[in-house]
């Protein structure tokens, strides 16, 4: 039986944690920092995806 693929864009974007919970980094936070708000700033952290969102990326990246 083949492996199944995983999605490139989301390996690229999508790591694991210590606890086995799925994190990414929110778009936003490259460049042109000066005139972006500080509230925009604020808020694209590292965040922790849900668990209801973990099934879907689950799909994406079987083998993480």
């Amino acid at each position: 039986m083949p492996k199944i693929r995983s999605h490139s864009g989301s390996k690229k974007r999508i790591r694991r944690t210590g606890s086995g919970k799925f994190a990414l980094k929110r778009h936003g936070r490259n460049h042109l920092l000066m005139q972006k708000n500080k509230r925009q700033k604020r808020l694209n952290r590292t965040i922790v995806v849900s668990s209801t969102e973990g099934r879907r990326i689950r799909g994406l990246l079987p083998y993480l």
